[in-house]
């Protein structure tokens, strides 16, 4: 009897065991996208628009850390069609990036599921379309990851969580700018900003009490400032990172970036301006919204609250206050500073320069001297089935040339659990913008002129940012370390989409020769085939 005791004690015990491991999975959310045209007048002009579920901007994508996410979008447009993930990592899973090097577009008429989770991450994101210049027209929303209820947020809880997407707009329809940038021209200067898909919107909140504002700019090419008139605005999260609180006046929020603000409503009950303008551009546009008390009885007046007068210099310094909080946690309950990665020696330096060349007579954006040109099958699928013929391993150089500019697939291999120093030089007089997928990155350094090692005696290497889009000033360099944890096919690009699209990108090859489901996930059974691929597809 004691035997038997024992063994259905055994046995109770595997049966709990089983049912935890069970109720322990991270939830599932499922969603439907449709993606289609609309007309709408944005800057008083009817032109056409991408909708998400007849939304512009699209749904909001709220989310908690590790989420599964099981979302079907239907591409009802009249081209081919991807949304990537802007920050979120795709841990082991670059097959739901959504970028041209990673997926097949979505045909006309056709839907993909994407399956992923934010894993292991909290933070102010976006979706877009990467395709084309779908991002011009719209197809842009929201993605918030939230922290997990047992985990501690270094804040607070806020009255009210409100997002904000700022970015330039063009009145000129998305294919018409297409045409322009494929005649080999530059695009023109914007014809307005918009904060969520309008000239103005109003925030509303109750005196005495704190609102989260997330930021983020969506726009194609140009850096914008943010303001609150008469409010203090407290930086408490940038990119998936809790930072050092520090308060401003006003914020520089450089394309493809997202940061988080805290702002107490601490003023006399009136309304007040929200301001959004451009940096760095001869003409200044503007953009303003409205903070509404709710016991205001007195609309918005006096004069709109100006931009820093001051250029890049200004921004620089502002950049450099942005420090990473190491006693706090992130996603997980260790506290951020527990990484010490300003102990770790980089195992090499790619150093990587943006130049504008003109390529058979058009007008190209390149790095390393190579131009990207996208082959009709994705990097990662030619990879996987080992293609041949769609890219090659020495395709483009660790560090400038005196090549001169061509047209290349350029693709920089790597190895998993490598620690690289990646330096973007920018001998251009224009703001530059860098983004790489899969990954966070720390942000340790930023200097004026040509990068050498001596630079890196002015590297932050205790309390640097991780982010996963950096600012690089004109005729100045910035410095990264990324440690290469997440195996996969990844887009480095230029967050400044006309730059992108004439070629300012490549793919960041993180490869273990050995297959492990330990390191990356099968290729997705629902995965589309196109280009090379499209003859292993089965019958």
């Amino acid at each position: 009897m004691g035997k038997l005791a024992l063994l259905h004690l055994l046995c109770g015990i595997l049966i709990f065991w089983a049912v935890s491991v069970i109720k322990a999975e991270d939830p599932y959310k499922y969603f439907t996208w449709t993606a289609t045209y609309g007309m709408a007048s944005l800057l008083g002009t009817p032109q056409q628009v991408i909708l998400i579920n007849g939304q512009f901007p699209g749904p909001r994508l709220d989310l908690v850390t590790n989420d599964n996410i099981v979302l079907n979008l239907i591409n009802k447009l009249d081209e081919p069609l991807l949304l990537t993930w802007n920050g979120i990592k795709q841990r082991k899973n670059s097959w739901q990036d959504g970028v041209l090097g990673t997926n097949c577009p979505i045909p006309p008429n056709r839907n993909y599921i994407y399956k992923f989770q934010p894993k292991d991450q909290i933070g102010s994101y976006t979706y877009f379309p990467s395709t084309q210049l779908h991002r011009a027209a719209g197809g842009f929303g929201v993605l918030n990851v939230y922290a997990r209820s047992v985990i501690p947020v270094p804040y607070a809880k806020p009255a009210g969580d409100f997002s904000l997407l700022i970015g330039d707009w063009y009145k000129t329809s998305h294919k018409a700018l297409r045409q322009i940038l494929d005649s080999g021209k530059s695009l023109p200067f914007p014809d307005g900003l918009l904060i969520n898909g309008q000239k103005q919107s109003t925030f509303t909140g109750d005196q005495g009490k704190t609102y989260m504002f997330r930021i983020s700019n969506v726009g194609l090419k140009t850096t914008i400032n943010f303001r609150i008139q008469g409010h203090k605005m407290k930086l408490v999260e940038v990119e998936g990172s809790h930072v050092i609180q520090n308060l401003y006046d006003s914020f520089d929020v450089h394309v493809g970036q997202s940061l988080s603000i805290l702002v107490t409503l601490d003023q006399s009950p009136k309304d007040y301006y929200i301001v959004a303008s451009t940096r760095f551009t001869t003409t200044v546009l503007t953009s303003t919204s409205v903070l509404h008390y709710t016991n205001s009885q007195t609309p918005v007046s006096g004069p709109v609250p100006a931009g820093p007068v001051n250029q890049f210099q200004w921004s620089l310094m502002q950049a450099r206050t942005i420090r990473w909080n190491l006693t706090s946690n992130a996603a997980r309950p260790n506290p951020q500073g527990s990484f010490h990665y300003g102990k770790i020696t980089p195992s090499r330096t790619i150093l990587l320069a943006n130049s504008a060349p003109l390529i058979n007579g058009k007008q190209r954006y390149a790095v390393n001297g190579i131009s990207y040109i996208h082959p009709d099958t994705p990097l990662k699928l030619a990879d996987h089935f080992n293609i041949p013929g769609v890219f090659t391993l020495d395709s483009i150089r660790s560090a400038p040339t005196a090549d001169s500019p061509h047209l290349a697939t350029a693709v920089l291999p790597s190895s998993l659990h490598e620690f690289l120093e990646i330096v973007f030089q920018n001998n251009e007089d224009t703001m530059q913008s860098w983004h790489l997928d899969g990954y966070d990155f720390w942000v340790v350094g930023f200097g004026s002129g040509t990068w050498t090692q001596a630079s890196r005696k002015g590297y932050n290497l205790v309390d640097a940012l991780t982010r996963h889009t950096t600012q690089v000033y004109p005729k100045s360099w910035t410095a990264i370390f990324v440690s290469l944890d997440n195996q996969g096919m990844w887009n480095l690009r230029s967050a400044m989409w006309d730059r992108q699209y004439l070629g300012q990108q490549a793919y960041l090859r993180v490869y273990n020769p050995t297959s492990s489901l330990a390191n990356e996930y099968d290729i997705p059974t629902n995965a589309l085939l196109c280009g090379k691929a499209d003859a292993l597809r089965h019958p």
